[in-house]
Order: structure tokens, then C-alpha cells, then sequence
């Protein structure tokens, strides 16, 4: 290889690394809005899955994160590093709406995460589109996936899906327009797939949340 050429690929790698970097370092920006959901229900440990910040205290997760004991759980929430008691306002369930809306204290947070606002998508965007699915301590990239590849029976339910199967709660971010796609609920199977078992992700989509929040919650 010439130097010319040696150069050339070396200038070329570095930008990409740069880009790629970059990228990372502003999907990791979103980390904020992910937090720790820590459920203590009757008789039984402590378990956990996540959930997204969303503004005023409030947060979002899934209701089968909570059990069929939600009225007398005591959850609590891992956010901003530090762990503070949560009260649960509105619990759905699994075989419907799939949402659980929970609230903090908000002066028990960091001024800078008071000030947020986690805006919701308005539209959920074309599949092969690349998201950002956001936990506590990392970030992941995946992309909107067709309902068409699972089973007719599941497509009307399950519209809205990720390509890889994530954590219950996690929140999935719009990678371009920064905004709150969803909340991660369920795998699916991919239908007639030929080898291992692959699955899917279904994700609640903010429109479904932005209906679930009461009036007197909205901002």
C-alpha cells in the first residue's frame, strides 16, 4: 500500500472513530432519564427492572414490573444515585395496557434533573430506523423492527417493536429527534423463523403513555 493510500485509510479511521465516538457520548446523554425500579411486594424479595424519568416526578414503567401487589408494594426508585421511595398513581396490566405511572418527591432530586422535560415522540418513526435504548448504565442502539414478522394474531396487538429484546421498563429514544419513543413490555417470537428461537422486542409507545397519564399529571 502507498503512503499516499496508508494515509488515506488512516484519516478515514480516525473520522469514523470520531463519529462513532461522538455518537456514544451523545446517546449516553440520555442516561439520565433511566432509573431503577425496586419493587418490595408481600412475602417475597426485592426484585427490579427499570424505568424513564419523565418530568415533575413523575416516571414511567411497566405495570408487570409491579405484581399483582401494587396496592400494597412498597416500590422504590434508584435515580440520580440515590434511592428514594416512590407512590404508585395508575397501574395497568399485562394483558392490556401494559403501563405503571409512579411519582417521587421531586425536591429530593438534583436541581439539574428537576429542570428536565423528557418530550414525548408524536410519531413513531419508519422501520429499519436506528433508536437509542437507554438504562441506568448504558445505552444501546437498535432499530424500529416490521410487525409483519410475527404472528398475524400478535400484529395488531404488538405494532410497535424493537429489533432486539431488551430489558422490561427500558425507554427507547428517537436516535435523530431526541425525544421518548416508549417503554420496553415484552419479547415476541419472530414468526416461521428457521433456527433459534429469535425474538422481538414490543415497546408501549408514547402515544399509549401520553393517554395513560391523568389530567392532572400532564405538563
Amino acid at each position: 500500500m502507498s503512503l499516499t493510500i496508508r494515509s488515506i485509510v488512516i484519516i478515514i479511521a480516525a473520522t469514523l472513530g470520531s463519529a462513532l465516538a461522538q455518537a456514544q457520548n451523545s446517546d449516553d446523554d440520555l442516561k439520565v432519564y433511566a432509573v431503577n425500579v425496586i419493587n418490595v411486594a408481600p412475602f417475597k424479595g426485592s426484585y427490579s427492572g427499570y424505568g424513564i424519568y419523565l418530568g415533575h416526578g413523575l416516571i414511567i414503567t411497566v405495570a408487570h414490573i409491579m405484581g399483582h401487589w401494587a396496592p400494597f408494594s412498597n416500590p422504590r426508585i434508584l435515580i440520580a444515585g440515590q434511592e428514594v421511595p416512590a407512590t404508585v398513581i395508575k397501574k395497568g396490566a399485562l394483558d392490556q395496557v401494559d403501563l405503571a405511572l409512579l411519582s417521587v418527591d421531586e425536591t429530593t432530586l438534583p436541581v439539574s434533573l428537576r429542570l428536565r422535560r423528557n418530550p414525548l415522540c408524536k410519531s413513531i418513526p419508519k422501520v429499519g430506523t436506528s433508536v437509542v435504548v437507554v438504562y441506568p448504565e448504558r445505552t444501546v442502539r437498535s432499530k424500529i423492527f416490521s410487525p409483519q414478522f410475527i404472528a398475524p394474531m400478535y400484529r395488531t396487538k404488538y405494532d410497535t417493536l424493537l429489533s432486539e429484546v431488551q430489558g422490561s421498563g427500558s425507554g427507547a429514544f428517537d436516535a435523530e429527534r431526541r425525544c421518548f419513543l416508549g417503554v420496553m413490555s415484552a419479547s415476541v417470537p419472530i414468526y416461521n423463523y428457521q433456527g433459534p428461537n429469535r425474538r422481538v422486542e414490543y415497546f408501549v409507545p408514547a402515544s399509549k403513555i401520553a393517554d395513560f397519564i391523568p389530567d392532572k399529571y400532564r405538563f
